[in-house]
């Protein structure tokens, strides 16, 4: 059984689901793992990320970024940090930059 901290991400429908912690040593793991299943996602589901920093922050917009196209993507779940994160950086909820 993997550790409750590891983190992992798999498609689950139209949606990128990420678990565990969203922090710079998982970064490039992650990020690797989700190119291949990113294609035709519409969302991402990070409620069940414990902790995210600003590395797995920068991830994620990129993915939203790429993924949505520029036609908005829906992101569901708060991780502790990440409204912080998000006004640091004047992403909004799509994790795109706020006009």
């Amino acid at each position: 059984m993997q550790a409750p901290t590891e983190a992992t991400v798999r498609r689950e429908g139209e949606a990128l689901r990420f678990s565990g912690a969203l922090v710079r040593d998982a970064v490039p793991a992650l990020w690797r793992a989700a190119q291949p299943q990113a294609a035709g996602a519409r969302g991402i589901d990070i409620a069940a990320v414990t902790r995210i920093d600003s590395a797995g922050l920068a991830m994620l917009s990129a993915l939203a970024g790429a993924v949505a196209g520029g036609s908005g993507i829906d992101v569901t779940g708060d991780p502790p940090g990440l409204a912080d994160l998000r006004a640091a950086y004047r992403l909004d909820a799509a994790l795109g930059f706020a006009s």
